[in-house]
């Protein structure tokens, strides 16, 4: 089966959007990753078309990940979009589930989370 499901990762730690990117490619053969380190550009790319999912980080200098969220989901209401933070507090979680986050992936140390995102994303494109 070849990559047919297109996911945008937002974060403006380059390194993390690397790890990402083989992380998520390496855990399903259908996932194909796009990575962008810029909040306004990820939104720019959404708006052009083509991706099935956006993965974003939460804090961001441009905009938060829920901001980022709310600019999605103005161009696309039905894309899926996760969280992927080190950044939870129950606050942030809760507004998350509010806003109607598809989901909220802690990071963490090791690669479990990576496996857990990637099975997440297939689920829910």
């Amino acid at each position: 089966m070849g990559a047919d499901i297109r996911v945008l990762v937002v974060d403006e730690d380059e390194d993390v959007l690397e790890l990402t990117e083989t992380f998520l490619e390496r855990e399903a053969d259908a996932l194909s990753v796009l990575t962008e380190p810029r909040a306004s550009a990820a939104v720019d790319r959404v708006t052009d078309g083509d991706i099935d999912c956006v993965v974003s980080d939460y804090r961001m200098p441009e905009m938060d990940g829920l901001e980022l969220f709310e600019a999605v989901r103005e161009r696309d209401g039905d894309l899926p979009f996760f969280l992927l933070t080190a950044a939870a507090d129950e606050k942030t979680l809760d507004r998350a589930e509010s806003a109607g986050v598809t989901g909220f992936i802690q990071k963490g140390a090791g690669t479990d989370h990576y496996t857990d995102l990637a099975d997440r994303i297939v689920d829910a494109v």
